[in-house]
């Protein structure tokens, strides 16, 4: 696909952009000037007529050449596209991902992404055709919580597609609210506990229209794309219908939000005492032999550290402790009631879980190979103190 330079060259010096380089059938490559200066590399997909926008969000062990092939299928059918590559990653500025600490991924990813991204979205909406009110957003893995945070922010998102990650507290309260907005979510069973989690959080809205869509096997997030040939096409289905033939409506003044189930569900969590009546249920149902609809690994997780970082910790204990009894194979939840335990200053409880965490690394069969070396030091680190 030749791609269109004139709205490029026509706004070149103007507060976002600086001018982009065509490339034939790949769209067209543009910088984009984020809040610091710091230069930003998209890739630019014209529709050539006027259409939504739609912004890709790359994984954190990808970049922008993730979308590839699917940006040019979605401005084929007129949708202008921005694929971005984040700071730190690709062909973006700023100190690479690979050289970060703890702290400065934390503040990089949930502090100067969302602005960056923001920036990205500005330059987007400033292109010729673009309908500012019909915008769409999709992200892989850590993509996933961008793109519903950029929907938090930005009203003009209508929908979103989810590839295999997680969000938190803001994430899913924000879900609850927007019922009005339909989500496509996508993994493969061969992901971990993927599917769940994506199930977890559609979950936490009520549209009827909302839609899991899972394989037996194809990897993680935007590796779906090489194994499945169907995917790309269901993504540009996807937004076609819900931003050009049937575009999505904001909801009326006043509507009352609905929230699903998940909703319902985390919120029994978060409240004092949750993880242990939760605990309590489910050994109950297992003493008498019925079925208990689990809440995924991954969820519980980030509800437990939510609790730890706001001082709770005897709740965040209960709720790793029902984790590890859901799930005995997992290493992850031993290493997070390791935690837990190292917050409530009992460091004996803490060593004990770390060298559980240890042992279960040998029989779990879902972490990928990341985040079992993660474990691994996380755990030795404890252990050594």
């Amino acid at each position: 696909m030749k791609s269109n330079l004139v709205g490029s060259i026509a706004v070149c010096g103007a507060l976002l952009l600086t001018c982009g380089v065509a490339r034939a059938d790949r769209g067209t490559d543009v910088d984009i000037k984020a809040a610091d200066g710091t230069r930003l590399k998209a890739t630019y997909y014209s529709a050539g007529k006027p259409g939504p926008g739609i912004v890709l969000l790359h994984m954190c062990n990808s970049r922008r050449t993730a979308w590839a092939g699917l940006g040019p299928r979605l401005a084929a059918k007129g949708m202008h596209v921005l694929a971005l590559d984040y700071r730190g990653y690709g062909d973006s500025g700023g100190k690479r991902y690979t050289e970060w600490t703890p702290d400065e991924r934390t503040r990089i990813t949930e502090q100067t992404w969302p602005s960056d991204i923001d920036a990205a979205f500005a330059y987007l909406g400033s292109r010729p055709g673009v309908n500012r009110g019909r915008m769409g957003a999709a992200g892989g893995s850590c993509g996933v919580n961008q793109a519903i945070q950029l929907a938090r922010r930005h009203a003009e998102v209508k929908t979103l597609v989810l590839l295999a990650g997680g969000t938190g507290a803001a994430g899913q309260e924000y879900l609850s609210r927007a019922s009005w907005m339909p989500i496509l979510a996508v993994a493969a069973h061969d992901d971990g506990d993927a599917p769940s989690t994506m199930s977890w959080i559609v979950g936490f809205s009520s549209n009827p229209m909302n839609r899991v869509k899972t394989y037996p096997k194809g990897g993680h997030g935007t590796e779906l794309f090489a194994v499945h040939a169907d995917l790309e096409p269901a993504i540009v289905s996807w937004f076609e219908r819900h931003l050009v033939t049937q575009p999505v409506r904001a909801p009326a003044a006043g509507a009352k939000p609905q929230p699903g189930p998940s909703a319902r569900a985390a919120a029994a969590l978060r409240e004092p005492g949750g993880g242990g009546r939760a605990l309590q249920q489910l050994r109950d149902a297992r003493k008498a032999g019925r079925p208990f609809a689990l809440v995924p690994e991954g969820a519980i997780n980030i509800i437990g550290y939510e609790l730890m970082q706001g001082g709770r910790v005897q709740d965040a204990i209960k709720l790793f402790e029902l984790n590890v009894e859901a799930h005995p194979d997992s290493a992850n939840t031993y290493d997070s009631l390791s935690d837990a335990y190292v917050a409530a200053k009992d460091m004996p409880k803490a060593k004990e879980y770390a060298r559980k965490s240890l042992d279960a690394l040998r029989r779990d069969k879902k972490a990928p190979e990341e985040l079992k070396k993660a474990i691994r030091e996380s755990a030795e680190a404890k252990l050594r103190k």
